[in-house]
C-alpha cells in the first residue's frame, strides 16, 4: 500500500466548498483513487450545486459520501459536520475580486471569520489533518480578497501555536490561476469569441497556470508530507494574457479595456520578504514559518530541500517556464 493510500485508509475527509471546481476534482480523485477511506463529507452552502454534484457523485453509488448543507460563518454548523472528521481541506472562499471590492464585509465575513471558525471546528472535533488553499493574490495584495486570504493564511499558520498536545497539523496551499475554473479568464474568452472581441485588460499582463489535476496533486502531497505551518508552492508555468486570446480566438480582435480595481500586471506567490524563509524542495517551494519548532536549517537538514537565493521572488512575469499558444491550445482542449 502507498504512503497516501495507508494515509487516508480508513480516514474520514471534509472538505469545504466542496461544490466548487477544486471541491469536485478533489472528490473525484478521492473517490477513484483512495477506495479505503471511511466517509468523504462534502460541506457547502448551495443546495442546487450539491442537488447537482450528487447526480455526479452518487451516495448510493459511493456509500462513504455525505452531503452537508452548511455555511464556513456558522461555527456551530461547522462543529456538527466535523464529528469524527479525520482530514479536513478548507476550500470554501469568496473569489471574485470586483464582487469583492463592492461587498468588502461580506468578503471578511466568509475568508477570514469563516477561516478562523473552521480553525477552532477542527481544534474542538480532534481533527489531525488540515491543508487550506490561498491563492496567489495573497502575496503582496493590492486587493480586498488578496488581503483577506493573506489573513486566512495568517490564521491558519498561527493555528499551530494553539493546537497543544493534538495530533494536528495547519498547513497552506497557495498556487495561481486554475485553468478552466468558474470565473477565470479561459472560460471568458470561450464566451467571448463568438463576439470576434476579446476584451484585453493589459497586454503585458501574465498570469499563473495550474490544472485542477494539479492543484488536486498538490494537495494530497501537502497532507502527506506537510510538517505544519508551511505555505506550499507548487512550481507551475505562467501566460501571457495575449497567448490565451490567441489561443482561443487567433482570428479575434484584442481590445485593451483597461484594469480592473484591484488587478495586478503581475502575479507573485514569493516576494522577496517572503525569501529569507522560503526553500526549495524540487517539486515545489515552501515558505517556513517562524517561531514553531523547526528551523529553516533544520527542515533542509532533515529534508532535501535548499533556501532559495538571497532577494528570491517567485512572480509571473519573471517566471522561468511560459506556455506556448500551442501548449495553451492542447491544455485547453484536455481540461476545460
Amino acid at each position: 500500500m502507498t504512503k497516501a493510500k495507508k494515509m487516508l485508509q480508513d480516514k474520514s475527509i471534509l472538505i469545504t466548498g466542496g461544490t466548487g471546481s477544486f471541491g469536485q476534482a478533489f472528490v473525484g480523485t478521492v473517490l477513484k483513487k483512495y477506495p479505503g477511506i471511511k466517509r468523504l463529507v462534502i460541506y457547502s452552502r448551495d443546495e442546487l450545486k450539491q442537488f447537482e454534484m450528487s447526480q455526479k457523485f452518487s451516495d448510493r453509488e459511493y456509500t462513504g459520501l455525505r452531503y452537508f448543507i452548511g455555511n464556513i460563518r456558522d461555527l456551530s454548523r461547522l462543529q456538527r459536520a466535523m464529528e469524527g472528521i479525520d482530514i479536513v481541506v478548507h476550500a470554501a472562499a469568496m473569489k471574485q475580486v470586483p464582487t469583492a471590492e463592492y461587498n468588502p464585509f461580506e468578503c471578511i465575513k466568509t475568508n477570514i471569520l469563516g477561516a478562523q471558525n473552521v480553525i477552532e471546528a477542527c481544534l474542538d472535533r480532534g481533527v489531525q489533518r488540515v491543508v487550506a488553499l490561498s491563492t496567489d493574490k495573497a502575496a503582496a495584495p493590492i486587493n480586498l480578497y488578496g488581503a483577506t486570504k493573506l489573513c486566512s493564511d495568517k490564521l491558519f499558520i498561527a493555528a499551530n501555536h494553539i493546537k497543544g498536545t493534538r495530533d494536528l497539523r495547519f498547513s497552506v496551499v497557495r498556487y495561481g490561476n486554475v485553468m478552466g475554473s468558474r470565473g477565470s479568464v479561459i472560460p471568458l474568452f470561450l464566451e467571448k469569441r463568438k463576439t470576434g472581441i476579446l476584451p484585453i485588460t493589459d497586454p503585458e499582463m501574465t498570469r499563473f497556470n495550474i490544472t485542477l489535476k494539479e492543484g488536486v496533486e498538490t494537495v494530497l502531497w501537502a497532507l502527506e508530507n506537510s510538517w505544519g505551518g508551511e505555505i506550499i508552492i507548487p512550481k507551475i508555468p505562467s501566460y501571457r494574457i495575449t497567448d490565451v486570446a490567441r489561443a482561443i480566438g487567433p482570428e479575434c480582435e484584442q481590445v485593451v479595456i483597461g484594469l480592473r480595481p484591484g488587478e495586478k500586471i503581475h502575479e507573485e506567490m514569493i516576494t522577496m520578504a517572503d525569501s529569507p524563509n522560503a526553500v526549495d524542495i524540487g517539486r515545489c517551494y515552501m515558505v517556513l514559518p517562524g517561531g514553531l519548532s523547526y528551523s529553516l536549517d533544520e527542515y533542509c537538514q532533515r529534508t532535501d530541500a535548499k533556501p532559495v537565493p538571497a532577494g528570491f521572488s517567485y512572480n509571473s512575469g519573471t517566471n522561468g517556464s511560459f506556455l506556448r499558444v500551442e501548449e495553451l491550445q492542447e491544455l485547453i482542449r484536455i481540461h476545460v
